[in-house]
């Protein structure tokens, strides 16, 4: 559908989707005028029950951004009100338009600051320019879901994806899941961070980091934005180690800015830039990985492993997973919700390990409370690093919740099982 030609108009601006397999998104064509007003046609399949709420957010939006005069068209495919207003917003930018002005949806209340070490064993992929998959990620229960403005987007939507990112940043709420964002690789990500920093996202990913110069750059900027719009939570970063010279700078990396809580790997890119064939048993990259997994301890932050691509391959994704857990790494990503549960199991300790570590962590305490400078189990004696492993071990399961978090490894709570076990 197109506007009969009343005027000739020399640029219009277009964003969004529409048609009968495109949801939760719309197609916005806004051609400027020299006068006239805002004239607004709106095609939409519930115009009887939205369509009036539809057109009065778009001439508030129009209104936000500074534009008077202008034939719009909206083809609407089920979009909610964020989206609408971040597709009408790409539109005005494309036709030259509001360059500078913002149509901010309202924010919901922001979650908790993300800690540093927090819990990231499942991390979900959201296309960042699919509107569709927003709303509805956290009902999978990821320990973080990750707007993806880099791979998953056309170059020819890097601008609209990032708005539309924006907007899902300040007006969904994915309860307790980290709020994530892979910006593009510098300098096209310097443009991302504008847009989402300001919306104080959790943790940002930056792709195809091979220098700590990259990533003391994107600590900079941050630095800047926030120091701008007044963010005192952390936000936190996450490199994305993804060729050879990356992986050879692996420590420089890590320890290039306090904001980096983790480390992860791009096996694709990775076996692409040793043009080698990715392999299912992963020999091929097994030294990238461990590489990286001791120079992220090394530098006290998380070693985070590579998505596995093979979203058919579930058992397949359960020995990775399980691999990568022994080898040290705390996660992975996911690209679809079907492997957030296989992961989750993957990298559970069984019942066993959780129990012997917490029989160390009660062994230990008890001998402290007495005074005493030996600590044993049964006939084994347990040193430091033993100790220090069997805590980390428990204090994992309890975020898992695996152990009860009122599940104190204490002498007095020894004690009190001893007794119940004696009743």
């Amino acid at each position: 559908m197109t506007f009969s030609a009343e005027v000739k108009l020399t640029r219009a601006g277009e964003a969004g989707r529409s048609g009968a397999d495109i949801r939760s998104d719309l197609r916005v064509l806004l051609e400027p005028r020299a006068s006239g007003g805002i004239q607004l046609e709106l095609v939409s399949r519930v115009d009887l029950y939205y369509g009036e709420a539809i057109r009065r957010q778009a001439h508030d939006t129009l209104r936000e951004l500074g534009v008077e005069h202008a034939r719009v068209l909206i083809e609407d495919s089920g979009a909610l009100p964020f989206v609408i207003a971040a597709r009408i917003e790409a539109a005005a930018r494309r036709a030259g338009l509001s360059s500078t002005r913002r149509a901010l949806p309202e924010r919901v209340a922001l979650p908790k600051p993300s800690a540093k070490d927090r819990l990231r064993r499942t991390r979900l992929y959201l296309p960042g320019s699919e509107p569709k998959y927003f709303v509805n990620a956290a009902l999978y229960k990821p320990d973080a879901i990750i707007f993806d403005l880099e791979d998953a987007v056309h170059f020819a939507e890097k601008d609209s994806a990032r708005i539309l990112v924006r907007n899902g940043l300040r007006a969904v709420d994915f309860g307790p899941a980290e709020r994530m964002v892979r910006i593009n690789q510098l300098p096209l990500g310097l443009q991302d961070l504008e847009e989402v920093v300001p919306q104080a996202p959790d943790l940002l990913l930056l792709p195809k980091t091979e220098n700590p110069e990259q990533v003391m750059e994107a600590d900079r900027r941050i630095g800047e934005i926030t120091a701008r719009e007044g963010i005192e939570r952390p936000i936190w970063l996450m490199p994305i180690l993804e060729s050879a010279i990356g992986i050879e700078n692996a420590f420089a990396i890590a320890s290039a800015s306090e904001r980096i809580c983790a480390m992860t790997i791009g096996l694709e890119d990775y076996t692409s830039d040793l043009g080698v064939v990715k392999t299912a048993d992963g020999r091929e990259t097994l030294y990238a990985r461990m590489r990286l997994l001791n120079a992220a301890k090394a530098a006290g932050v998380q070693a985070i492993d590579s998505v596995y691509a093979d979203v058919g391959d579930l058992e397949g994704l359960a020995r990775w997973g399980e691999q990568s857990r022994a080898l040290g790494f705390e996660g992975m990503g996911c690209v679809h919700p079907s492997q957030i549960a296989v992961v989750e199991r993957a990298f559970a300790p069984a019942q066993a390990e959780v129990e012997k570590a917490l029989k160390i962590v009660i062994a230990f305490e008890e001998a402290q409370a007495k005074g005493l400078g030996v600590v044993s189990l049964g006939s084994k004696m347990i040193d430091a690093p033993i100790v220090i492993r069997a805590r980390k071990l428990v204090e994992r399961a309890r975020l898992m919740g695996i152990l009860p978090v009122a599940s104190a490894a204490t002498p007095a709570s020894a004690n009190a099982r001893n007794q119940e076990a004696k009743q």
